[in-house]
């Protein structure tokens, strides 16, 4: 049973992490269950089971290595396929959580310029704006919280649409 095998696993993997971790309880409330989503938590572990695309089914899981939690990942499942995004961020949160909240909606409405044809200039372009957003947000905020300027994030993205699979990357990321 799946329920059965991810408790098992997590179990033996929440070891590595007392005096974080707990015992899942797969359903349950009493943290560290699975909520109606599919996704639970455990100290320093978050995860969401099982989900399903058109191109396939999907789990993921997040392990947080800081006290901040600087990465970020998203799938993403609609009428044009599968965006996978996962953003390595560094000198803070926000860049990684800018991207995660920006990336794909720009992929959206880029992709619907073209009745949802996806091609490489459509992820470029995508990109391209996120970046100028987060530069203008960066100037917005510049007086009020200039840290901000100092974080960044690198990127990796996959998207499979109409049986083709298109990768980019930004920074180091690969």
């Amino acid at each position: 049973e799946r329920c059965g095998m991810l408790e098992a696993l997590m179990n033996f993997l929440s070891l590595c992490w007392k005096p974080f971790g707990v015992d899942i309880v797969c359903g349950s409330d009493n943290g560290g269950g699975l909520d109606d989503r599919g996704e639970g938590r455990d100290g320093l572990l978050w995860f969401r089971d099982i989900g399903k695309c058109a191109t396939g089914e999907f789990s993921m899981a997040v392990i947080q290595a800081n006290q901040v939690l600087e990465d970020q990942s998203q799938i993403e499942c609609g009428s044009f396929g599968t965006f996978v995004g996962v953003y390595d961020g560094h000198g803070g949160p926000e860049a990684a959580r800018y991207v995660c909240d920006h990336l794909f909606r720009h992929f959206q409405a880029i992709s619907a310029e073209t009745d949802g044809v996806v091609t490489a200039e459509t992820i470029k372009r995508a990109f391209r704006a996120t970046e100028d957003g987060f530069s203008a947000l960066v100037s917005e905020m510049w007086s009020t919280k200039p840290q901000i300027a100092a974080s960044g994030s690198c990127c990796l993205v996959g998207v499979i649409s109409h049986h083709t699979l298109f990768v980019a990357n930004v920074g180091d990321s690969r």
